[in-house]
């Protein structure tokens, strides 16, 4: 059902009662309900110009069966909450409990999901017996604790877009004992104070995961008040992606027992004891490891270069790269760590690697909306990234880039955007066109003087350039996106500490090589033997590919990379970093 027009709570609860139809057969005060005295019966309602419709008395048995029963037309959907089926029985053994404002005192248990609720209204406080109240997925962006039950110890908020808990917490229900906050539009450290004992005394269970709080160490000093806190949530905050995360809360709540649906157990406190006295370790930033393995299915550049020996066509160099996104802000020093391992510049004069910039990249590398993935460009970006490329491999039926970089984000909210919306992930060409370099002015004019007497050296010239190597003249880079598409890389907010996936861009479509010239009669011969040649020769490099067989075609092969993100957990990120604080010392003694 869509969510009424409503916004306060008791009017989403009315109209939600209304198409229960709780007074509509079989439910109700009518005259079909054998257990219903005559007096409180309600009046049967005929239309005008309708003779008066007669029902049997029923059994309040077989109206539940009505309602039971999947095959009958007043039975709820399947999928209905335990709420609804309440609410309906009732008013079939106990209507007159469902009748008027009585209904408020029967509800324990009230679930309100995605009815356009704005607002916590007074007339909630009529529910005098509710302990538990599921207000997900509504738009609350403020909530009065005024207006709550006092026996209340369940109050569920999730996927709504609460971000001051002030209102909330100035007359909060004494009994809470869970208090859901998950993805809402919380941001630390200001909402820290709120979450304390003085508020929350008998508190069990706390869930602010997916909201924005960034202050680990200022959370955690806050949380220690609740004695009685078992159960903590608070995956896909900026905070969890801190290396530290974990063992510095295990640590910390020594009485907690599930930590993001992970169980506590004493091994896993016993390997981070002593972490909370060191808070030194979780400083607010993340170490995130990008690899790229392997490329398959990038087709062969040399079936499009057809040229012959001494030919003035250019000499064309290919080489291939993958490019993919991470958010800026990450540490300076660890982009210069390792030259030979960063990011790549394209540019002709230098190889070393370098940035590629996010706004000019499609420009630079030569994207347009038609080569790309629509869903990797529709998306808006809610972060400002950068390009990073690996460094260029000649092209092989399997390209090895091997390359590993690690990334320190100290910008925890915008890691944790850049997560949600996932990253790009390209394949690029770039292709050098090298041309011969112009023999000598002075040597073509002494040969004009002299043509006739100087033919025979001439000619052995020329036979000896096309021996030697030839001076080449490069053009600038052409680059070339191959393909394009989206990782997606939610798990990382989640549990997850691994996402390695193998991206495929699908099967490329080539142009068709250029026609060679038609061989004269003479040459007919030779240049069969050499297509034979050249084709065992190409059996004999390729033992593992079989050839197809004659009026069968060889199945094109998809272009596919693999890519792999990890975020370092203690203490192998600890372990990182005191190996950098080691080898600058060493740096320094030296």
């Amino acid at each position: 059902m869509a969510a009424p027009n409503c916004c306060s709570l008791s009017a989403a609860f009315q109209e939600y009662l209304r198409h229960l139809g709780l007074q509509d057969f079989p439910c109700g005060l009518g005259s079909w309900n054998k257990s219903c005295p005559s007096g409180r019966r309600s009046p049967r309602r005929v239309q005008p110009g309708q003779e008066e419709a007669v029902l049997d008395e029923e059994t309040p048995e077989a109206l539940l069966e009505l309602l039971r029963d999947q095959h009958s037309p007043w039975a709820l959907p399947q999928d209905c909450s335990p709420q609804d089926r309440l609410l309906r029985e009732v008013a079939v053994l106990a209507p007159e409990l469902v009748h008027g404002s009585k209904v408020y005192q029967v509800l324990k248990s009230l679930r309100m999901v995605d009815k356009g609720v704005e607002e916590v209204d007074e007339g909630v406080l009529q529910f005098q017996q509710l302990e538990e109240l599921i207000l997900s997925a509504n738009q609350i962006s403020r909530i009065t604790s005024a207006n709550l039950p006092r026996t209340l110890k369940v109050l569920e908020l999730c996927c709504n877009t609460v971000g001051d808990l002030e209102d909330l917490c100035s007359q909060p229900p004494p009994e809470l004992q869970h208090l859901g906050l998950g993805h809402n539009r919380l941001c630390g450290p200001s909402q820290d104070k709120f979450l304390t004992g003085d508020f929350w005394p008998n508190l069990i269970s706390l869930d602010l995961s997916f909201n924005s709080l960034t202050d680990l160490l200022g959370l955690v000093s806050q949380l220690t008040t609740l004695q009685k806190l078992r159960i903590l949530v608070l995956q896909g905050s900026p905070l969890a992606l801190i290396p530290t995360y974990r063992g510095f809360l295990v640590d910390s709540l020594p009485k907690l027992s599930l930590l993001d649906d992970i169980y506590v157990g004493p091994d896993e406190r016993q390997q981070f004891r002593g972490l909370a006295r060191q808070p030194e370790l979780s400083r607010s930033e993340a170490r995130v490891v990008v690899s790229v393995g392997e490329m398959k299915g990038v087709p062969d550049p040399s079936a499009l270069q057809q040229l012959e020996v001494g030919s003035e066509a250019p000499v064309i160099t290919c080489s291939y790269f993958v490019t993919y996104e991470f958010p800026e802000g990450e540490e300076e020093e660890e982009e210069l760590e390792d030259e030979s391992n960063t990011e790549v510049t394209k540019t002709q004069q230098s190889p070393t690697v370098s940035v590629l910039d996010v706004a000019s990249s499609a420009q630079d590398i030569g994207e347009t909306k038609n080569q790309q993935d629509p869903a990797a460009t529709d998306e808006p970006k809610t972060h400002s990234a950068r390009v990073f490329a690996t460094p260029g491999k000649p092209w092989a039926d399997t390209i090895d880039c091997s390359y590993t970089k690690e990334h320190i984000a100290k910008d925890l909210v915008g890691l944790k955007s850049y997560l949600a919306a996932g990253t790009v992930v390209s394949v690029v060409e770039e292709k050098v066109l090298s041309w011969p370099v112009d023999a000598d002015p002075e040597d073509n004019k002494k040969e004009g003087q002299d043509s006739a007497k100087r033919r025979p050296s001439r000619d052995k010239k020329k036979k000896q350039q096309q021996q030697q190597p030839r001076e080449l003249r490069s053009d600038p880079p052409i680059l070339r996106t191959l393909g394009t598409t989206r990782v997606t890389l939610e798990a990382l907010l989640a549990t997850e500490d691994l996402v390695e996936t193998v991206c495929d861009f699908g099967v490329l479509i080539t142009e068709k090589p250029p026609e060679p010239p038609v061989p004269e009669e003479k040459d007919e011969k030779k240049g069969k033997d050499k297509n034979k040649k050249t084709k065992a020769e190409g059996k004999g490099k390729n033992k593992d590919t079989a050839e197809p067989e004659e009026g069968q075609e060889l199945q094109p092969v998809p272009l596919v990379v693999q890519f792999q993100m990890q975020l370092l957990r203690w203490p192998l990120a600890v372990g990182a970093h005191s190996q950098e604080n080691e080898a600058v010392e060493v740096e320094k003694t030296q």
